[in-house]
């Protein structure tokens, strides 16, 4: 909502989560519990909320990014010439290069902190002196490039590398990429949720 760039809308598959969104006023739409992945609950959403296709670029932040700036937002909906923009950032932590869970995007520059992706993948990747950049799973989506996303099957290299960004790049789509200078917090465990109730508590809180 700080982003400033359009509704906002929660798409859940649990009923406790759209009732905790509606108690603070905010809207959430119930989906069904069976979908594969993020981008297939967003696609059902929009269909929903949308009819009308009044909407043509859907930003997905997905819930485990409670700490993404709004400018970063902002920063993947710029479309361009892009089917799908997404986010990355230079690591900087020595142990984050050759560590599988922090994905790699690879990509060549189109302009100033943009580049057009080549590949993501969970390697050390590319080889040789350089920075790497560290993948931020935030996405926005052309509407028609996520109804055709949506529609293929899950792709060989998706699969390998279960990335299922990989799907877009083999079918022939193009991601831009935008560069940002942090990492939002990725809550993956109950000691990265302690962390982001700290980080989100209103000043002077405790």
């Amino acid at each position: 909502m700080e982003a400033d760039l359009g509704p906002v809308v929660v798409a859940a598959d649990d009923a406790a989560i759209v009732e905790a969104v509606e108690a603070v006023g905010g809207r959430a739409v119930l989906t069904r519990p069976d979908h594969a992945s993020g981008t297939d609950r967003i696609a059902e959403a929009l269909a929903r909320i949308d009819p009308d296709r009044r909407h043509d670029v859907i930003v997905n932040v997905q819930g485990d990014l409670p700490t993404i700036e709004p400018h970063a937002v902002r920063a993947a909906a710029v479309m361009g010439e892009a089917d799908i923009v997404t986010l990355a950032t230079p690591i900087r932590r020595e142990e984050e290069r050759d560590n599988p869970n922090v994905v790699k995007a690879v990509g060549t520059p189109v302009g100033e902190r943009r580049l057009r992706a080549l590949y993501f993948t969970r390697a050390t990747a590319p080889w040789g002196e350089g920075e790497l950049l560290h993948h931020i799973g935030l996405y926005a989506y052309a509407r028609a490039a996520l109804e055709r996303f949506v529609a293929l099957p899950p792709s060989t290299l998706e699969l390998r590398e279960r990335l299922e960004q990989l799907r877009a790049l083999e079918a022939g789509m193009r991601i831009d990429i935008s560069l940002v200078d942090v990492a939002p917090l990725g809550v993956d465990t109950a000691e990265d949720l302690e962390r982001a109730r700290v980080m989100l508590a209103p000043k002077g809180a405790t």
